[in-house]
């Protein structure tokens, strides 16, 4: 079976997704790569915003600060400055499960780079197998 080629930087998720590309699946390429090799600068660069340009971007751009601001804070890198970015954050909170129960479960599971930016996920959300 082949191997799904890594994508390198935050960046570029954003502007394959931009593009067309399905985002879960770039995400995904970019963890499975950044698991390998981990490095600051595959969290440096602004991505380019997907609020306007894709459905739903406006969550996809705070989700991009978050995994940025938790991949930073794990591995002390520092923090990119556009991770303060106003468009990285939701004013209106974003659960990743719709039943009450798995809203109160995302609430207290949540890594604090989601929940500072109002997406609640699971904790193990980042995680790759």
């Amino acid at each position: 079976m082949p191997v799904a080629e890594r994508i390198p930087t935050l960046r570029m998720v954003a502007t394959l997704t931009a593009a067309g590309a399905e985002f879960s699946y770039a995400i995904r390429d970019f963890l499975d790569g950044f698991y390998e090799s981990p490095s600051a600068a595959a969290l440096a660069e602004d991505p380019p915003a997907l609020d306007g340009v894709v459905p739903d971007g406006l969550r996809l751009d705070a989700y991009l600060g978050a995994v940025a601001e938790y991949f930073c804070r794990a591995h002390r890198y520092p923090l990119p400055a556009w991770t303060g970015d106003s468009r990285r954050f939701l004013k209106l909170p974003w659960f990743a499960m719709k039943t009450h129960a798995g809203r109160m479960l995302l609430l207290m599971d949540s890594p604090s780079a989601f929940r500072a930016r109002n997406l609640f996920v699971s904790a193990n959300a980042l995680t790759r197998v």
